[in-house]
């Protein structure tokens, strides 16, 4: 294999289940020979699935530095900022390309100390909205705006954030922002369906006259799984099919969200208490999510705030029709209307009714089926991520004249 051209330092907070991760491995997998990659991540909570099984699969061995964790703690924090900053100057990259907020800050900060040529950082969602206090927020917004103002360029994951980070947030003017979808290696969720449905709703007690609707994702506010519940009841009060809901995922929720059942009336179910007589079972992570998606019906997404939730993009990949909120990038995700229904952020009726038209409805549930796989083969393929971040590294390191 050739020697690479230019080196990149790649960042990210931690490598837990999601878009993020699947993106920086891709990067760094599919951009040799011309880009050699050093790949560095901090520590995933413990909540949190572990992704060590999707840098396996595809090689990929990351440097982990444990100081750097999601929760802001100054030792922890400067102690990352100094290992940074010797990998920089051991690794001496052309690029530094950082990955979500605290790599962000960390890794920009070190890159702009060493003098690094081009440094980009990609917004895999944002927090200035949802998270935090009003106070907190516009602290962090200006934390950004000046990273940002010193950042060769920013990368939005959709139009739709791209807008809201620089029209709504002011994060950086328009201008600096180039737009480049996340990319996913999504045969897996087209084949051999019918053995992986049948599987699936073997495992989990499905019959076939019953509607399975999924949510997946992390238990934790900003998911909104709580709206999730309440909707779900509403359609199992008013529909005519039976009806089972599957919250996929784990986190600091989980026993909340168990009273919320309990609350409500539903009867729930986990892997560690397995009864097949439920309303809701709590599985956990799963890891085999194209088996998920196959056994599923309908797959849901209740967020207060996203970015580009892989979630519907999986779901679309395997022909299962959409419920979700309209946060963030998610008009961008889907095709509303077509491969999914969408509803106003926190409305529990719109999402309830949208949920019910599905269940009720199998010639339009079947509609929206049909329709997502080529969408997304086609605007979020691995191959299109790597062609489009290898045409803006390029055109950036020209504009700084690096050789």
């Amino acid at each position: 294999m050739p020697e690479a051209k230019y080196r990149i330092l790649r960042l990210i907070n931690r490598f837990n289940l999601g878009g993020p991760t699947y993106n920086v491995t891709y990067l760094t997998r599919y951009l040799v020979p011309e880009f050699e990659t050093l790949l560095v991540g901090g520590m995933k909570e413990n909540s949190e699935a572990s992704s060590d099984f999707i840098l396996e699969q595809n090689g990929i061995k990351p440097i982990i530095i444990e100081e750097m964790r999601r929760s802001i703690n100054p030792v922890n924090d400067i102690a990352a900022y100094k290992n940074i900053k010797k990998l920089i100057k051991d690794f001496k990259p052309h690029i530094v390309h950082t990955h979500a907020a605290k790599a962000g800050a960390l890794g920009r900060m070190a890159a702009f100390s060493c003098n690094v040529p081009v440094t980009l950082h990609t917004f895999h969602g944002h927090v200035f909205h949802s998270y935090f206090g009003s106070m907190q927020t516009a602290v962090y917004k200006n934390i950004e705006r000046y990273l940002a103002s010193r950042t060769t360029a920013l990368v939005a994951i959709s139009e739709k954030q791209k807008h809201e980070l620089a029209e709504s947030h002011k994060i950086a003017p328009a201008s600096k922002f180039h737009v480049v979808p996340l990319g996913f290696d999504l045969e897996k969720f087209w084949t051999n369906q019918e053995e992986k449905r049948t599987e699936f709703r073997k495992k989990y007690h499905i019959e076939d006259n019953e509607i399975a609707i999924g949510i997946i994702g992390r238990l934790v506010p900003v998911k909104n799984h709580r709206m999730f519940l309440d909707a779900f009841n509403y359609v199992k009060k008013r529909t005519r099919k039976k009806v089972k809901a599957f919250i996929i995922g784990d986190g600091e929720l989980l026993t909340e969200l168990m009273q919320n059942c309990k609350e409500l009336g539903l009867s729930y179910t986990s892997r560690h208490s397995l009864h097949p007589d439920f309303d809701v079972f709590f599985t956990s992570w799963i890891k085999e999510v194209d088996t998920a998606n196959a056994g599923l019906d309908i797959v849901a997404l209740s967020s207060l705030n996203e970015g580009t939730p892989v979630s519907l993009i999986e779901a679309q990949a395997a022909g299962r029709p959409i419920v979700s909120t309209q946060t963030g990038g998610i008009e961008n995700v889907v095709i509303p209307g077509t491969t999914a229904l969408l509803s106003p952020v926190g409305n529990v009726q719109a999402f309830g009714d949208n949920l019910l038209k599905l269940c009720d409805d199998d010639a339009f549930r079947e509609f929206l089926s049909g329709k997502g796989r080529d969408f997304v083969s086609a605007q979020f393929s691995y191959t299109s991520l790597a062609l489009n971040m290898s045409k803006l590294y390029h055109t950036l390191l020209q504009e700084k004249r690096v050789k």
